[in-house]
């Protein structure tokens, strides 16, 4: 929602509008691009209908993770007992846990304000876009024609079309963290990395918990590194039901039943999180020419759309990939391409992820089936640790954890990694992948003990071990050099 100067200041900007740059969105990747291009000198228009700073700060990766705090700081009451401290069942105010979400929410919008993006010299508008034509939107009283367009509108939640689900009360990401009531049993569809982060944070918080998953639970994940946040999740309470598919939503306010392949579940409020839909279809792009399906604009190597070159697409819009992240790595391609006309390209093995579950999921590049399918069995070796056996986590009580690192020809392509603040830990492996770094790279590092990123050393070590202690080689040239040292 716009307030009034928002609207005095766009209507001050006249009917028609010629700029260098028009950007289609608000969310985290055109927000990176107008920042880049409009200090850069270039004239930059940017549309956002709705709230600035798009469904990462209003309804999707700050939110999540500040009930996931929240939740996390209940769970720690009760799990004291190892390290001397008696456990104490929380008095959780589900209200004022969703008070802190919006707090969160509201210390970080200022970034992402139409306020801050002015004053890098963007004019913005508080409206929808709408193509015209091949380099023309239409965007309430304005007519903007533009050297260069980026569609950055994201994507929304996917609703799928389950009978009765549209006329039983349910919620999404986008109104989840508006409900204020604690829910006595949360029934979720969908065991991806929304449910599970969801279904994670509502029981520490004290809600009974079902997770409806029609396949596996987690199933893009690297099946040996889901299998222990999923035995982690079950220990706390959380029932995972997986190859139940939903087949009937019935009930009203307080009584929910999903009809599933195995039979009811009954609960009392209802979550759907089965995945995305890109937000595209409302464009209008068939007036610019421009191809897309329901997963995205079709955009080449630089991002531009195949069918327009004056129409590029970024983030979600782009279809693939749909993490936050990549929009701020996309943002980065267009400005040097569609700001600077440098040649750009996008290429994805080094865009990592993580779901922020306890214990937490990170992957970057290739997972051991992906890399195995790609390069041969032969080819792979998969350098394996048991992060349970860090030192620091051992002092922490930090839990069942692994790390797998897939190396070829001495150089990782990927990384799997399941454990404490694995989302971190990911940093060294995406790294190393960008820069196309040999594993020595990794063993060569000296790092602080005791910390958690000697697991990263510890996988570098567990590729080399073989080559150095199980090798006769090497143990003929140690007791040649032993025997004619000084």
């Amino acid at each position: 929602m716009t307030d009034q100067s928002q609207i005095d200041a766009a209507t001050s900007l006249p009917a028609k509008i010629k700029t260098d740059l028009l950007i289609i969105g608000g969310g985290s990747g055109g927000l990176s691009v107008a920042a880049g291009a409009a200090q850069m000198g270039a004239d930059v228009v940017l549309l956002e209908g709705h709230l600035m700073g798009g469904d990462c700060l209003n309804f999707g990766c700050v939110p999540s993770k500040a009930l996931l705090a929240a939740g996390k700081q209940a769970h720690a009451m009760e799990a004291g007992k190892p390290f001397g401290v008696t456990p104490v069942m929380p008095e959780v105010s589900y209200a004022a846990a969703k008070d802190h979400v919006r707090n969160v929410i509201d210390e970080i919008a200022p970034m992402d304000s139409q306020e801050r993006f002015e004053g890098f010299g963007a004019k913005v508008i508080r409206e929808y876009g709408k193509f015209t034509g091949k380099n023309t939107v239409q965007a309430g009283p304005h007519e903007i024609t533009a050297r260069r367009i980026i569609v950055a509108t994201g994507s929304g939640p996917f609703v799928p079309p389950i009978p009765g689900l549209a006329d039983t009360p349910h919620y999404t990401n986008e109104n989840i963290f508006d409900l204020r009531e604690q829910p006595e049993h949360l029934v979720i569809i969908g065991a991806g990395p929304i449910g599970l982060e969801m279904a994670q944070a509502h029981r520490r918080l004290g809600c009974k918990v079902t997770l409806i998953e029609a396949g596996k639970a987690l199933g893009k994940d690297d099946p040996e590194i889901a299998a222990i946040a999923l035995e982690k999740m079950t220990s706390e309470g959380v029932v995972i039901m997986e190859g139940a598919a939903a087949e009937e939503v019935s009930g009203k306010d307080g009584a929910i039943k999903v009809k599933t392949s195995q039979g009811d579940v009954t609960g009392t409020h209802l979550l759907v999180a089965v995945g995305r839909k890109v937000n595209v279809d409302k464009l209008n792009l068939e007036a610019a020419g421009v191809t897309y399906d329901r997963t995205g604009v079709k955009v080449d190597a630089t991002l531009r759309s195949v069918t327009n070159k004056k129409v590029y697409a970024i983030g979600d819009a782009a279809g693939g990939l749909q993490f936050t992240h990549l929009a701020g790595y996309h943002a980065g391609i267009v400005v040097r391409s569609a700001v600077l006309g440098l040649p750009a390209k996008a290429s994805y093995n080094h865009i990592p992820w993580a779901t922020y579950t306890d214990p937490e999921i990170a992957q970057v590049g290739l997972t051991e089936e992906q890399a195995i399918k790609k390069y041969g069995k032969m080819a792979v070796f998969v350098a394996r640790y048991e992060t349970d056996e860090n030192d620091r986590l051992v002092a922490e009580g930090g839990g069942k954890g692994l790390i797998k690192v897939m190396v070829v020809k001495g150089r990782p392509v990927g990384a799997s990694i399941v454990g404490k603040q694995a989302g971190e830990m990911i940093a060294m492996w995406a790294m190393a992948i960008a820069n196309n770094l040999k594993m020595t790279a990794i063993s060569n590092t000296v790092l602080p003990y005791p910390t958690l990123s000697e697991i990263n050393k510890r996988a570098a070590s567990a590729y080399f071990s073989p080559k150095l202690f199980q090798s006769d080689t090497v143990k003929k040239v140690v007791r040649f050099v032993q025997k004619w040292l000084p």
